[in-house]
């Protein structure tokens, strides 16, 4: 995964453009010259959210951005690019182009059980519904669910996502067919026995670097309530023997981190701590629990730790707390967005997540100066591309980086006038104004058409076998729900 760098200034002077009204100053650095020979894919017309060389976010105008290769060649003028020959063209007059947003944390398949658990707390929503129908899954579910929740992602702008969920090969085969890019970990809990840790390494070693490399992957033990010491020490040293980070749910929220103290002594995140994990590549889940006491225990491993936020659930459960965003950014690790499963989240729509975060800072902190419109698109850029250990790859539109590139709309009414850019798309687009989603630089969606996924034909199948699948009648479940 790779030492993460930290989250930068995101501060930048205001531009006016006779388009898009005020924003960021031109980043010289990214228009380059233009090869003469003919591009896999030329993008004109757009404006283009770039980053400076202090990480601070602006948007250069009447732009083209050139492709070859997977890689973005440069950003440059769209006169400049005016007689550059191109495989395929996108005329983006009108639209906004930006880094693919990454959907941090989420349990894909799990679109299957959207609104199936409505209004409980949250030892109910496990016991009584999630984890009894989970012990139903087959592998076509599973499917069937990653089919549908890529889908959904890639109409939604999302080019990335981090799964941590059950049936991970079946997941890899969906990624792999279907063009987006995951960083995938096979979840177990240690009532599974030394199996499911096994099993869970053993799917990392064999699928990382697979799809041509659009596949990451991670050790993905579900949490330290239901993961014992022992094999989450294990999981520890697996992870530092062969190169791979872990990706794992930790104080998820303050009930959790109280019952682990009243328990045991120590907090959730100093339980990580004792047993080897802040010295991995980690990807901590929520971490609404996250305590003062912890903050110096995390600090210490900054540049290897980071989180994922994803507060439309935090609001849905009643939980008192949201992820302490703003000490985290102290302490410099990054915090990137997330949806969770649509079980808990209804949607896997990382735009929502996006102004919630900013909305939801804002009212906790007691400050409508955090955050602001251009720190939460720099939390959807490059700190959620850090967050999957994707921090030198993805998360800008500059060159050498992947084309991992989304198209947004800004004609209509609801985000129309345009007085400041990334206040427009923070809090006035929505993800139905991505036009054209591309990952790797192959369109995935042009013009709102999914081009490499049959969604009436999942529906028709996922239908059929939702009675069996949402059967509870046998008093089973896969895990008892239980900080």
């Amino acid at each position: 995964m790779g030492k993460r760098a930290g989250p930068g200034r995101l501060a930048t002077a205001p531009r006016r453009d006779a388009r898009f009204g005020s924003h960021g100053a031109r980043t010289a650095s990214y228009v380059g010259r233009v090869s003469d020979s003919p591009a896999d894919l030329l993008i004109t017309g757009c404006a283009v959210l770039v980053h400076d060389d202090q990480e601070r976010i602006g948007f250069e105008s009447d732009a083209a951005i050139v492709v070859r290769d997977g890689l973005v060649e440069s950003v440059t003028r769209a006169a400049d690019a005016a007689g550059l020959a191109a495989v395929e063209r996108l005329d983006a007059r009108g639209q906004i182009a930006l880094p693919g947003l990454i959907n941090c944390h989420t349990h894909a398949p799990m679109v299957a059980l959207r609104g199936l658990a409505e209004d409980l707390p949250t030892e109910e929503w496990f016991n009584d519904v999630v984890w009894p129908v989970e012990s139903n899954l087959t592998e076509k579910d599973v499917e069937l669910g990653a089919r549908l929740a890529c889908a959904e992602m890639i109409r939604a702008g999302v080019t990335c996502f981090a799964d941590h969920y059950f049936s991970m090969d079946t997941v890899a085969a969906v990624v792999a067919e279907c063009g987006i890019r995951a960083h995938l970990g096979e979840a177990y809990f240690s009532s599974q026995g030394p199996q499911g840790r096994e099993k869970s390494a053993e799917f990392a070693l064999r699928h990382r670097g697979a799809a041509g490399g659009r596949i990451t992957t991670a050790l993905a033990p579900h949490a330290p309530y239901t993961v014992t010491d022992d094999d989450l020490a294990a999981t520890a040293q697996l992870a530092l023997e062969h190169a791979l980070p872990v990706h794992l749910h930790a104080a998820e929220n303050r009930d959790q981190t109280d019952a682990s103290l009243a328990r045991h002594g120590v907090t959730p995140i100093e339980v990580l701590d004792r047993t080897g994990l802040l010295a991995t590549d980690l990807l901590i889940a929520h971490g609404t629990g996250i305590t003062e006491r912890d903050l110096p225990v995390l600090e210490r491993a900054s540049g290897r730790i980071a989180v994922a936020t994803a507060p439309r659930g935090y609001l849905k459960f009643g939980w008192p707390s949201t992820t302490p965003i703003r000490a985290l950014r102290a302490i410099g690790i990054p915090v990137g967005l997330a949806t969770d499963g649509a079980a808990s989240n209804n949607s896997l729509d990382v735009w929502e997540s996006m102004a919630l975060t900013s909305l939801v800072q804002k009212s906790t902190e007691g400050d409508p100066r955090w955050l602001t419109s251009r720190q939460a698109l720099h939390h959807a850029t490059l700190q959620s591309a850090r967050a999957v250990g994707l921090g030198d790859s993805i998360g800008s539109i500059a060159p050498g980086r992947r084309a991992d590139i989304v198209l947004v709309d800004l004609t209509g009414p609801h985000t129309q006038p345009v007085h400041d850019l990334a206040a427009t798309l923070v809090h006035s687009a929505r993800s139905a104004d991505v036009r054209t989603t591309i990952v790797d630089g192959r369109v995935l969606m042009r013009d709102r058409e999914l081009l490499t996924l049959d969604v009436p034909a999942v529906v028709r199948e996922l239908g059929e076998r939702l009675p069996a699948l949402v059967d509870r009648s046998h008093g089973r479940r896969i895990q008892e729900y239980d900080t």
